[in-house]
Formats: structure tokens, C-alpha cells, sequence
């Protein structure tokens, strides 16, 4: 759980503001992973909470601001998941816009450990993907059904700002050949309008529990392309491959079910448009995000070796130029790219 320390000033006065604890001094431990936020778990008489606040700059290299509002969409986006898929998201205790702050229930690693730890020690389960998939098209789904939610989530701005414009705009900045078709997608995806988005799906925001994957992270909110979170999770079991080559044939078969899962769902439960359409557009987005995560202004921090970046940039270069409409000619093609011989980086 991490050694425990004395808590911040700011988040024990909304801890005492809540009325959870009168003590003057509060424990708690600084939880890592993320540059967006300051995460805390809060120890309180036997139990532990979490807390976060929005940061306003991020934690990256390059210069990145983003608003702290976006806390207030994502404990609406945990309050309609809870609703629709029980114990897909942690329970949202409490929220404060101003403080830029968020209060939830805290999973211990023990009985929830990490998906991308998971993954990167080589535990790759099928089932835990399409159980990922399935969760997620039930979220896009059963908010597609509820158009009238779009007026709660108006946080066109905000993705903007925290994907559109440092993930594909930026990655447009470093590879001007492909620049227009990175701001097609940017153009298509900002209007597109469909279901409710969680915007950072990656399996570093993924807990697998006892009953099933606990999404977590969802400060980029929004109402927009579901398509994105397909497209975000499945990048990232691309880029893993990277990673780690000895554990490619597992990733392959992660990315299938994931999207086995993802696609028998929206299917079953009356897609909001045609799979086929549905995937080709996702298929289009899928290589600009893998360039993002090389030239954009987040890279992904496990792939350091100039060599790999570029064989990452010569197949999503390839797709962007000449895209394909089915995910898995991606996923295959991905797989025949690197041989099990390449070292994996640390």
C-alpha cells in the first residue's frame, strides 16, 4: 500500500470539509502512475479513500495545460458506468469543480492488481481483454441510447485539450507528410457525436478485480466518437509488443478478444450504426494514435530506443497513408513486423 505520510494541507480540509475526519493531522501515501492528477489514498479510522486533484499543468516534457474542471465530468462519467455496468468503475464518494478535487472508494493492488503491470510480467489472459471489451461497449452503448446525457458532459474544449490537439495535432507538428490525414481525424472525431467517451482507456487505467476489469481515470469525459476508447486500448496492446516481444503471441491474442468482446457486445445489444462503419472509422484512428504516442506530446515512457520508435512510426505512417477499414490487418501486420529475437526495453 505504499508507507504512510501526513496528508496535504489542502486535501485534509476537504477531507475535514466532508466531515470524514476532525483529526489536525491525517495519514495517507502519494500514489504514482499518472501526470494529470495528484492521487492520495487517505487512511481514516481503519478504512482507506482516494483522492485526486486535477492538475492544470501536466507532468510531461513538453508543455501541457489542461483545464481542472475536467474533474467534475469524470465523476459523472464513474456515476452513469456504476450505473450501468456495478463494479466496473471504484464508487464516487464525493466531487468539488473548485477544488478540482474527487473522492472515491480505494482498491488495494492486492485483490485489484494493475492490467499493465499484468501485461508487462507476461500474465496475459484473453479473457480479462474481451471482459475489458464487453465492459466498455456496454458504457458506449447504453449511453447511446441516452442522447439527452451529451448536456452533461460539454467538454468539447477539454478533449481537445487533453487529446485531440497534444495526441494527433502534435504528432501532425513532427511528420508534416501525414499532417493532413492526422487533422481529418482530428476533424472526424471532434464531430462526432454518438455516446459517452472515457478518453484514456489504457491498461495503466485498468484494474482487474475479482469480478471483472475496474476502469479508473476518466478526466477526459466527453461526448463525442466511442470508437477513440476502442481505438486508445487497443493501441496500447500494439505499442506492449514493443515493450516486450516475447510475450508478442499474447498481445496478438489480447488485442483479438478485446475487440471480440467489444464487437459481439455492441452487436448484440443494437448498435447506434453498422459495425462495419463503426470499424473502419475506428481502423483510421488506431495508426494516429499510434504516432501520438511516439512523436505526440505524451510518448509512451517504455519505448526509448530511437531504432523502435521508428519502426513504430513506419507502420502507423503506413496505415495513415493507406489506411485499411478492418482492425485486425493492423494487428496481424503489427505482429509480422518484429521478430521474438528483439530485446524488450526495461
Amino acid at each position: 500500500m505504499g508507507s504512510s505520510t501526513i496528508l496535504p494541507a489542502d486535501f485534509a480540509d476537504w477531507v475535514r470539509a466532508l466531515g470524514l475526519s476532525t483529526a489536525t493531522v491525517i495519514q495517507g501515501a502519494a500514489l504514482t502512475g499518472g501526470v494529470s492528477s495528484d492521487i492520495w489514498r487517505i487512511d481514516l479510522d481503519g478504512r482507506s479513500l482516494c483522492v485526486k486533484r486535477a492538475l492544470a499543468l501536466l507532468k510531461v516534457a513538453a508543455h501541457w495545460e489542461a483545464p481542472v474542471l475536467r474533474n467534475q465530468y469524470e465523476a459523472r462519467w464513474m456515476q452513469f458506468a456504476a450505473q450501468v455496468v456495478p463494479g466496473a468503475v471504484p464508487e464516487c464518494l464525493a466531487s468539488d469543480p473548485a477544488r478540482g478535487m474527487l473522492l472515491m472508494s480505494y482498491l488495494p493492488d492486492t485483490d485489484y492488481p494493475l492490467w499493465k503491470t499484468m501485461l508487462r510480467d507476461g500474465t496475459i489472459r484473453p479473457s480479462d481483454a474481451r471482459q475489458v471489451g464487453q465492459v466498455l461497449a456496454t458504457i458506449h452503448v447504453r449511453s447511446a441510447e441516452m442522447p439527452q446525457l451529451s448536456e452533461r458532459f460539454d467538454s468539447d474544449a477539454i478533449f481537445h485539450a487533453i487529446r485531440l490537439d497534444p495526441y494527433l495535432s502534435a504528432a501532425a507538428l513532427r511528420n508534416p507528410d501525414c499532417g493532413p490525414a492526422l487533422e481529418r481525424l482530428v476533424q472526424t472525431t471532434a464531430n462526432t457525436r454518438k455516446a459517452l467517451v472515457h478518453g484514456d482507456v489504457s491498461p495503466k487505467n485498468i484494474l482487474i478485480g475479482p469480478q471483472g476489469p475496474v476502469l479508473l481515470d476518466a478526466e477526459c469525459a466527453w461526448w463525442g466518437d466511442p470508437v477513440f476508447d476502442l481505438a486508445f486500448c487497443l493501441n496500447h496492446l500494439l505499442l506492449k509488443r514493443a515493450w516486450r516481444p516475447a510475450f508478442m503471441n499474447g498481445y496478438q491474442s489480447a488485442f483479438t478478444a478485446l475487440l471480440d468482446g467489444y464487437r459481439t457486445t455492441v452487436q448484440d445489444m443494437n448498435p447506434w450504426e453498422r459495425w462495419e462503419t463503426l470499424e473502419a472509422r475506428c481502423a483510421s484512428l488506431l495508426p494516429g494514435l499510434l504516432l501520438a504516442r511516439i512523436d505526440g506530446k505524451s510518448p509512451v515512457e517504455y519505448i526509448q530506443n530511437e531504432h523502435q520508435r521508428d519502426r513504430v512510426r513506419v507502420l502507423a505512417r503506413h496505415y495513415l497513408l493507406a489506411p485499411t477499414n478492418r482492425l485486425e490487418t493492423i494487428n496481424e501486420a503489427w505482429s509480422a513486423s518484429w521478430s521474438a529475437s528483439d530485446q524488450g526495453l526495461e
